[in-house]
């Protein structure tokens, strides 16, 4: 941590309580980068000390980054920053390897991997006909064991036959049976979460998330997944490169 994060006044002029001037000068500096991710925070008691306020102000001040989903508690060990991915969108990779080449450790927790009759919008996105029969896989996608993502996957059954076969990552199960997606179209756009889903996602129900609707293509045109992701937006950046036409 650097000097100037320690660097901490009570504003007397601010009605809000002063745990909530801390937590909003820890944010300050969480995004301001002074904290790295997976770097742990100061003690309570350290942070009292060094920012002049009681305990239960560190302690609630802290309750409120985690809250923000800004750091993760660690059961005996301490409070650390969590992963936070920046994702390009002019690139196809999958999870797994958007994580290691960021230097976290991907993981899957399965909810289902089952062959199920396509909805009518699974077959119109992947092109296939009536009562057609799918590979369906849901799990939340997890970055050095936090959640980032709840996600389900759906890819036609004549491509993936026995889905419980799908380890770690799809993409890479599906680059090993010859249909990788080499292009993508994918839509994004914000809607506030649900109970079921704020619970699977360990936030607030109503909490602001990324909807993300992507289909993958074969080179031959054949549309060969359809993807829903449910990103959490205090973990998830999408950067776009835009370059204005002469």
């Amino acid at each position: 941590m650097s000097d100037t994060s320690t660097d901490f006044r009570a504003n007397l002029n601010d009605n809000s309580p002063l745990y909530m001037q801390v937590a909003r000068k820890l944010i300050q500096d969480v995004r301001e980068g002074r904290y790295q991710v997976d770097q742990a925070l100061p003690s309570e008691r350290l942070l009292s000390e060094q920012l002049d306020v009681s305990r239960v102000t560190a302690r609630k001040a802290i309750d409120q980054l985690v809250g923000q989903g800004l750091v993760v508690r660690r059961r005996g060990s301490g409070n650390y920053i969590a992963p936070r991915i920046e994702q390009p969108l002019s690139n196809l990779s999958s999870f797994s390897e958007q994580l290691l080449q960021r230097g976290y450790r991907p993981r899957s927790q399965w909810l289902k991997r089952a062959i199920v009759v396509a909805a009518a919008d699974e077959q119109l996105s992947l092109g296939l006909s009536p009562h057609a029969r799918v590979a369906r896989l849901e799990r939340l996608r997890l970055a050095d064991d936090v959640v980032m993502a709840y996600e389900v996957s759906v890819i036609p059954a004549s491509v993936l036959p026995r889905p419980d076969s799908v380890g770690g990552s799809l993409y890479e199960h599906l680059a090993l049976t010859g249909h990788m997606p080499v292009r993508a179209l994918q839509h994004i756009r914000a809607m506030n979460a649900p109970a079921i889903l704020a619970g699977q996602l360990g936030i607030p129900e109503g909490q602001a998330v990324l909807f993300i609707t992507r289909i993958g293509y074969l080179e031959s045109g054949q549309a060969v997944e359809l993807t829903h992701s449910y990103c959490r937006s205090d973990h998830y950046d999408f950067v776009a490169e835009m370059r204005r036409v002469s």
